[in-house]
């Protein structure tokens, strides 16, 4: 239970982390965005400003005459103009069509002399609290009733080249400030709505990095139950035949022979089952560094059907080897652990054959691999469970594995042989039929004939 708390906790403060990540992520780019809305929106402000105004400026300068004078022609450029304590008449011109229906979208125009002083406008100027005119190119101003103004600002000249004043050119930005701000409010609400999604994405995206870690702590958690209990059975027979033995006051030779022959083959199980336990550690640590050699299979092969001949005839099962004797089978690797690798699915078979059935061992090679098949009419294995006879401590028959002797280790660790080998073992198997373990094996032969050369 407080495993699993310490794993929600894990899952949480990932979730977590990656909720803040993402969060001041989303959050940069969300002011980048506005920034970049705000620039481009601004310089297209700017430009639609500029153009309005340099073209108007460029039309007045060829009419104007006298600095500081509208003259009558002025209207035919701006036929909206109103010109300061004078009564406004409106006069309508074709050019202005054509420019200034701008004004009758916000836009306004100032026209002030060299002093500074107001002379003319055309369109509704922004009131505010001070009338000073301010020479500078642009200008963001706001009226006495909170609207905001843009505007460009150029000098005038006459016709003579003679300094006339200014021209101010603005408009409302009411409308480019509403878009903005409807932008800031999508991306004020949106944030927290993509915090929530990123949040349950990251809760997600934790239980799927955790899940291998959790598999593989409930793997570990289960390995030390298995093996705490395998050690456990050996130790519990040595320290049964130890207190047997002190209960005996008298123990003549015979009796005291047989509690040591007893003591011995219980320590020579656990020797072997630790023995079994270490190797799978320093292959779970690739740590164990192969002496690579030419192994010749076709000698391995023959030893271990000689070695388990007395088995085999024990247990009433005829075990046997199909080999090509006219070609030599060489790869490089490991001699020792290939002997194990065979030796313990030989005995696999043979413990797991009835009496009267057969183990063959084949072997046959082709261009580029070695395959190796150990095949035996025994038992079987049932279809659900061909998936996990490679784990450690599995057995098919947990009974028959004891009474064998048998730790449930034999073929995790032919398994790691085989991949530290770079190859493949894979079973077929049919309930009451028997099962067919196949070692496939790299056969390199450049450096089998390197290895040939030196020899």
């Amino acid at each position: 239970m407080n495993q699993n708390k310490l794993f929600q906790l894990t899952r949480v403060r990932l979730a977590l982390w990656y909720a803040i990540v993402m969060g001041l992520i989303l959050t940069v780019c969300s002011f980048g965005l506005y920034a970049a809305v705000s620039h481009a929106h601004s310089e297209a402000l700017d430009r639609e400003l500029e153009f309005v105004a340099r073209t108007l400026h460029r039309n007045l300068e060829l009419k104007l005459k006298q600095p500081g004078k509208i003259e009558p022609v002025v209207r035919e450029v701006l036929p909206n103009i109103c010109v300061i304590e004078t009564k406004c008449i409106p006069q309508k011109s074709s050019f202005g069509g054509n420019i200034f229906n701008a004004i009758d979208r916000g836009y306004y125009v100032g026209l002030f002399g060299n002093s500074g002083r107001l002379i003319a406008t055309s369109g509704s100027l922004p009131q505010t609290e001070s009338s000073v005119f301010y020479n500078k190119i642009w200008q963001t101003i706001e009226d006495e009733s909170g609207n905001f103004y843009h505007q460009i600002s150029l000098e005038l000249h006459t016709k003579d080249n003679r300094n006339w004043g200014y021209l101010q050119v603005g408009r409302n930005i009411a409308d480019v400030n509403s878009y903005m701000d409807a932008v800031k409010l999508s991306l004020l609400l949106g944030l927290p709505i993509a915090m929530i999604m990123i949040a349950s994405a990251g809760w997600w995206l934790a239980g799927l990095a955790m899940r291998p870690i959790y598999q593989s702590y409930r793997q570990i958690q289960q390995f030390t139950a298995d093996a705490a209990h395998e050690l456990r059975t050996p130790l519990a027979a040595t320290q049964a035949t130890i207190d047997s033995a002190l209960l005996m006051p008298d123990l003549d030779i015979k009796e005291a022979w047989d509690i040591l022959k007893t003591i011995k083959r219980q320590n020579r199980r656990l020797t072997s089952l630790v023995v079994d336990l270490l190797m799978l550690s320093r292959f779970d640590r690739e740590s164990i560094s192969l002496q690579r050699e030419l192994c010749s299979l076709n000698d391995i092969i023959d030893d271990l059907i000689e070695e388990f001949a007395a088995m085999a005839i024990s247990a009433n099962v005829t075990l046997q080897s199909e080999i090509n004797l006219n070609k030599e089978i060489n790869i490089i690797g490991n001699s020792e652990q290939l002997y194990r690798l065979f030796s313990n699915l030989i005995v696999n078979a043979i413990q797991y054959t009835l009496p009267g059935g057969k183990v063959t061992v084949i072997l046959a090679s082709y261009e580029t691999e070695v395959e190796i098949r150990v095949k035996d009419t025994g038992i079987g294995i049932p279809k659900n469970e061909s998936s996990h006879v490679f784990d450690r401590f599995y057995r098919v028959n947990s009974d028959r594995s004891r009474h064998t002797g048998g730790s449930g280790l034999g073929l995790a660790i032919a398994k790691a042989i085989v991949v530290s080998h770079h190859g493949s073992l894979e079973v077929e198997s049919k309930v009451g039929i028997g099962s067919t373990f196949t070692v496939t094996l790299p056969w390199n032969q450049s450096y089998r004939t390197k290895l040939i050369k030196k020899a």
